[in-house]
Order: C-alpha cells, then structure tokens, then sequence
C-alpha cells in the first residue's frame, strides 16, 4: 500500500493523466461531429425523400449493426489500400463520429417527430414556413428532449473511445497498459485507471444535468421538484 500511495501515484499518475486528456480530446471532436452527422441524417429521413431516406437508413442500420471495434479497425488499417490514409487520432474520431452519428439521428428523429403535429399546423396557419416551424417550434422542445439521452451517448462515448487505443493512439487505457508493462502492477493501475474514468464520466453526468436543468422552463422545473417531493404526512410515517 506505501508503494501505491508514494511511489507508483507520483510516478505514474501524470503519465496517466496525459491519456485521459487525449481520452477527452478525442470525445469532444467525436461528440460534436457525431451531434452535426446524427442532426443532419435526422433531418434527411424526415424530409419526405424516399431515395434519400433509403441511404441514410442504410447508414444507420450498417454502423449500428457492426461492432465498433471493427468500424476502426477498417478505417485505420483497410482505407490505406485505396489511398485514404488517417493519423491514428483521426481515424478514432471519424470511426466514433460516424457510430456516434448513426445512434444519435434516431434520437433526434424520434424526438423531432413526438412533437405534436398540431403545433406544426398552427404554426403553418399564421404564415410560418415549414423551415420556420422546424425552428421556432419543434426544434427548441425537440432539443430538450433529447439532451438527457444524448448526454447517456457522452458518457459512454468517453469510455467507447478506450477502443481506439487499438489502432496505436496513447489514450488513457493504452497509457494505462504501457505502465503495466514497465512495472508488471496490473491490478495498482487498472484501479488509477478506473477512477480516472469516474471521475471524467461522474463530471459528464453533472454537466449534463445542468444543463437538462437550464433548457428546462422554470414552471416545469417546479413541477418536477414537487413530484419529487413526498407529502408531509407521507414524509412524517417514513
């Protein structure tokens, strides 16, 4: 326990904090291209193209149904044989992106459409134009609904983007192999890495909250924290 406290923390900690930020890096330029593909593709099957709806179905339905190891693997090491050659990096973000990208269009798409369609016509009925409509009104409540569940895709994404560490990038779970192999501690920093991972992923969760919390209009936060509240009586018999 002296060696892990005070010799293997301040020796190796450091080295392992430079993953995880390669770790965050990485799911930031993932989260964000993943949020631009899935919103794109979302709006794309709603449009009322069948030759477009079609592609894209067949892009969600393919990059849901393969493992995402296999999606990097193929990005990293087979797209070099016909010219199309990535860093180590990128190629963790394209192959997370676009397996991001397909999860979150149905999340999108399925949020856009609960929207009930009255409001779409009301809005049409004062002059509003179906761009206008898709921005005024459903997109604002649209958003609200899908942000706790895009922020579940946030948290996993950060422990998903572990993966990439077997296409060569020096994340933190590679890092965290790399100092197994020079002290042959395996159980010591798989626990460093472990809660480096809680940590990222617990903070995630409390940002993501907030900001649940402040595209929440005031009135439905109050009637949240009222349902959440037992009655007095109730209160008192627990």
């Amino acid at each position: 326990m002296y060696d892990f406290f005070f010799v293997l923390v301040p020796q190796y900690f450091p080295f392992l904090l430079e993953g995880a930020l390669v770790t965050l890096q990485l799911s930031a330029f993932s989260m964000v291209s993943g949020i631009v593909i899935g919103f794109a593709v979302a709006l794309g099957r709603i449009s009322g193209s069948r030759l477009l709806n079609g592609i894209l179905l067949a892009y969600v339905e393919i990059w849901r149904d393969v493992p995402l190891i296999v999606q990097l693997l193929v990005i990293y090491f087979a797209l070099p044989s016909i010219g199309i050659s990535l860093p180590g990096f990128w190629a963790g973000v394209l192959g997370l992106s676009l397996n991001l990208g397909a999860y979150l269009s149905e999340v999108f798409r399925s949020a856009i459409i609960s929207i009930d369609p009255g409001q779409r016509e009301a809005g049409k009925s004062i002059g509003m134009s179906r761009a206008m409509v898709l921005k005024r009104v459903t997109l604002p409540q649209a958003l609200r609904i899908a942000v706790p569940t895009v922020g579940g895709y946030f948290i996993a994404l950060l422990k998903d983007s572990s993966l990439v560490s077997f296409i060569s990038v020096n994340e933190l779970l590679r890092n965290g192999t790399v100092v197994i192999a020079n002290t042959f501690r395996s159980m010591e920093v798989y626990m460093m890495v472990a809660i480096i991972y809680f940590v990222m992923s617990f903070v995630a969760s409390r940002l993501v909250r907030m900001v649940e919390q402040a595209l929440t209009p005031k009135h439905q936060r109050q009637k949240s924290f009222l349902a959440k509240t037992p009655p007095a009586d109730t209160a008192m018999l627990t």
